[in-house]
């Protein structure tokens, strides 16, 4: 076995498009802060305030935290050219009691393994964690890839997504379904699967919420996969050139347990209840 894992990428360069509208269903006026809606309306997820605790501290301090109790040591946040909020904020604060934080420019919004590739000085050749800056991943995941020997994709059961994250059943449902083979690695990604689909691969399914261990054959990958119909360069993608035509293997952990999702206004109360009991320390 390899030294555990210490490197993370947490993608946080996205747009934000459904956070700034400021109408939506299922969210009440009022129910946000001042400080909330005008880090809403900007459409920097990682900087709304989640105040548990008494305290009123970025999502992302709360992920970072997570991080680093589990062992990572080194974060690279890749933000676009226009996020300069991200790097004031976690440039001026006191430095990091746990985590190294270094970033990354995705210059356009071309999609998620564009924005990964951003970080390949930064992985300068070590395997690294890739996730989303909007999502809250159980800890046991994040630890379990640390373990890995190679490359791996962490799968939720949907089920238990259904019922122990904050995500409508609705929206899951669209979620990158997983083929599993029988030696528990992953043999195809399902992006917005179908019910034929779905049929197929039967109970339980398992999906993706883009919390990945990559070597650095994600680089080719990323370099040679065409854009998508969506006109993005997508990390499923570029994970399904890995298998197919690099070869290489991506094991699937499978867990039972919910992930936390903040895409839009309606996420930040729900998001906030279930992170009470953290305290932020990274």
């Amino acid at each position: 076995m390899t030294d555990r894992l210490k490197k993370a990428v947490i993608l946080a360069a996205g747009l934000g498009t459904r956070m700034r509208q400021a109408s939506e269903a299922g969210t009440q006026a009022g129910t946000l802060t001042s400080e909330q809606a005008k880090m809403a309306a900007s459409g920097v997820k990682a900087l709304i305030p989640i105040g548990v605790n008494g305290s009123n501290r970025p999502f992302l301090d709360y992920v970072l935290t997570t991080l680093a109790d589990v062992g990572y040591e080194k974060v690279c946040l890749v933000i676009g050219p226009d996020h300069q909020q991200i790097r004031d904020y976690y440039t001026n604060q006191s430095p990091p009691e746990r985590i190294q934080i270094d970033f990354a420019v995705q210059s356009k919004p071309l999609g998620t393994a564009n924005a990964a590739a951003s970080a390949e000085s930064f992985s300068d050749g070590d395997d690294f964690l890739v996730i989303n800056s909007d999502n809250f991943y159980p800890p046991e995941a994040l630890s379990a890839l640390r373990k890995l020997n190679g490359a791996g994709l962490a799968v939720f059961e949907r089920d238990a997504m259904i019922s122990g994250s904050n995500i409508p059943a609705d929206r899951i449902s669209k979620f990158a379904a997983v083929e599993i083979d029988s030696r528990g690695c992953m043999t195809k990604i399902h992006e917005k699967p179908s019910d034929e689909i779905l049929k197929k691969l039967g109970e339980p399914i398992y999906c993706s919420m883009n919390c990945w261990r990559f070597t650095s054959k994600l680089f080719d990958a990323c370099r040679a996969i065409p854009l998508s119909p969506r006109g993005e360069y997508e990390i499923t993608d570029a994970a399904q050139y890995c298998i197919d035509v690099l070869k290489e293997p991506f094991v699937a952990q499978k867990h039972r347990l919910p992930v936390l999702d903040l895409s839009s206004r309606g996420d930040i109360s729900s998001v906030a209840e279930r992170l009470t009991g953290i305290t932020v320390r990274y």
